[in-house]
């Protein structure tokens, strides 16, 4: 249970740092220790080599994304609205923080889950929902997309257990990873 406290805190961190970031390697950091707290928190349900391809599958959408990002060498300007804007993160991040708890006590009552697992579930769909409302970045989009699937990811394992459907989770995710790699190579091709 107490690693499943460390688990979901490390969700909130990485999740709310993925948030405010604005280094491409802060980010795939990030996302890699995002991935750390889905395994533990997918593994209270699923067996632990099903819960281990989650963790994988989530390392290898962070390698391809750094890859494309170092082959992109995409000089991007300082964003001072980003630097305005930081407050206004950090506000959304912790409204997104009470209402996905509020709304978590709820359905672990009834999806018959684990508080901390709905909490850590809800918590990572409503902060990668609220990324993809404030960026318009190719690289931000696919790490706000793979955060909502992250966190439906840890829901679904609770109501799932199927290996079919966990490839099919590894396909959708390592797709969303490559569709990220192609957008991040055809913004090189359009500024070159």
């Amino acid at each position: 249970m107490v690693v499943l406290w460390l688990m979901l805190l490390l969700a909130i961190i990485t999740a709310t740092g993925l948030l405010l970031s604005r280094d491409w390697r802060w980010s795939l950091g990030l996302l890699a220790g995002l991935y750390l707290g889905v395994f533990w928190m997918v593994q209270v349900h699923w067996p632990i080599t099903m819960a281990t391809v989650k963790l994988v599958t989530g390392w290898m959408a962070c390698a391809i994304l750094g890859i494309a990002q170092i082959n992109a060498r995409v000089e991007r300007e300082k964003d001072n609205i980003w630097q305005q804007g930081r407050l206004f993160n950090v506000f959304a991040a912790a409204m997104v923080l009470v209402v996905s708890f509020s709304l978590s006590v709820s359905m672990a009552n009834w999806l018959g889950l684990s508080l901390l697992v709905a909490w850590g579930g809800l918590l990572l769909i409503c902060l990668g929902l609220l990324h993809l409302g404030i960026t318009s970045d190719s690289f931000r989009v696919v790490i706000g997309l793979l955060t909502v699937m992250a966190g439906f990811e840890v829901l679904y394992s609770a109501v799932e257990s199927s290996a079919l459907v966990s490839a099919l989770l590894v396909v959708v995710n390592l797709g969303l990873a490559l569709a990220g790699a192609y957008f991040l190579n055809i913004a090189q091709e359009k500024t070159a």
